[in-house]
């Protein structure tokens, strides 16, 4: 993939959007990402080779995996959850396996990019059962699996159950390391994202008018992310004292003057999400809502200056927090101040390994990508937030986005 021309071609697409009138529709507006390319089947036989080297060196027989964002990085398999269990096998070594619903079979080979061998049942057979046949036809006896971590206990127990000759670790330890570094592929699918996501968000800013809802403005980003050629994720829209919940409340507010308006949206780009947030005022903004937005942005440079090679990841958000106590908030993560972590992991999940919180001591290492997200809220009053995602490079961190200028300037 040619990663640079697609930046190019998306930064330019975002730069003609400034030009578009602030009435412009969805309709006027054309696909960022036209130049997109999936993650190819080439790079997931890459991340198949190592896990099974990393299998090979714990001494682990297999990795089992459910539907997810964990089956999507390596097989490329879409598929939900339910009762009906479809989990794939990929042994130390040899092709992957997955066992399915046989009525969901095709649907599940639609997406199986990396091919290999799969096992349907029937409604009245055991599938727990077909998964010790899978690896019993590779060889695997008995020893050591690991189950990836968000795979249903229901599934370890029923694998337990048709045979007692496994013993079942958890995965992280293996999916984490793979997971951890994005490849130039995946970073510039999670630019094509934000690229979307910032531009959804400017459009739905100069459209904002007074009496909209919150849902009024996140359907508005929604819409604006879709004609933009994403898939929405989430718009999370919060305003006034709801400003003050991170993640929002039932009581319904509209737009008044003066109103803060804060908003947490993202889509997704073949699967690589996208998570910004920005905080504006309707209106002219007073001097209380000015010092407390001027303060955030500063957590949020300071937890950027922080970020070195090496440094562990916990050590950002100490830093944020230190700098938040000496302004009179908190202390710690008590209110008012900033109650949640200063950022997390992103990719195919939203939130992901590893974390900026206080303990985390995972060193950063270039090609890890983050959110950047610190806060200051005040119950019964509002919140200000801002959130841009960024990677670590060998040179420092690289945001995917300019972050706001000011609370006049927020976009």
């Amino acid at each position: 993939m040619n990663s640079r021309r697609d930046f190019l071609q998306a930064t330019l697409a975002l730069s003609l959007l400034g030009s578009l009138p602030a009435a412009a529709a969805a309709s006027d507006l054309k696909s960022m990402v036209a130049a997109a390319r999936p993650i190819s089947k080439e790079e997931r036989q890459t991340r198949i080779a190592k896990v099974q080297s990393m299998m090979g060196e714990r001494q682990v027989r297999a990795l089992l995996i459910e539907p997810g964002s964990s089956l999507e990085y390596f097989t490329g398999i879409q598929w939900r959850r339910s009762e009906r269990s479809t989990v794939a096998i990929i042994p130390a070594s040899g092709g992957v396996m997955v066992v399915t619903p046989a009525f969901e079979e095709p649907s599940v080979r639609e997406t199986f990019e990396i091919g290999g061998d799969i096992r349907p049942w029937d409604e009245h057979e055991n599938p727990f059962e077909k998964v010790v046949r899978c690896l019993r036809d590779r060889g695997i006896d008995s020893g050591l699996l690991a189950a990836e971590s968000t795979m249903r206990f229901f599934i370890i127990a029923g694998i337990r159950e048709a045979s007692s000759s496994y013993d079942i670790v958890p995965a992280d330890a293996l999916v984490r390391a793979c997971r951890l570094i994005k490849s130039p592929a995946e970073i510039a699918l999670m630019q094509l994202a934000n690229d979307v996501t910032i531009a959804a968000l400017r459009l739905a800013r100069v459209q904002t008018s007074k009496g909209m809802t919150g849902k009024d403005l996140a359907d508005s980003v929604d819409k604006h992310t879709a004609a933009l050629g994403g898939a929405p994720e989430f718009s999370l829209s919060l305003l006034n004292e709801a400003s003050a919940f991170p993640h929002g409340s039932v009581k319904p507010q509209t737009v008044r003057e003066g109103s803060i308006i804060l908003m947490d949206c993202g889509c997704t780009i073949h699967g690589y999400q996208s998570d910004i947030s920005r905080t504006w005022v309707y209106g002219e903004p007073n001097a209380k809502q000015r010092k407390i937005w001027d303060t955030v942005k500063q957590g949020q440079l300071i937890a950027l200056r922080t970020a070195k090679l090496g440094t562990p990841v916990g050590s950002l958000d100490d830093a944020v927090r230190a700098y938040y106590e000496s302004q009179g908030w908190g202390p710690g993560y008590h209110l008012p101040g900033l109650s949640h972590r200063t950022g997390h992991g992103i990719g195919l999940d939203g939130h992901e390994p590893p974390y900026l919180v206080h303990g985390d001591a995972t060193p950063l290492a270039a090609g890890m990508c983050f959110s950047d997200e610190p806060g200051i809220y005040i119950p019964g009053e509002f919140g200000v937030r801002l959130e841009d995602c960024w990677y670590m490079t060998a040179a420092g961190p690289k945001t995917f986005t300019p972050l706001a200028k000011s609370i006049d300037d927020p976009i």
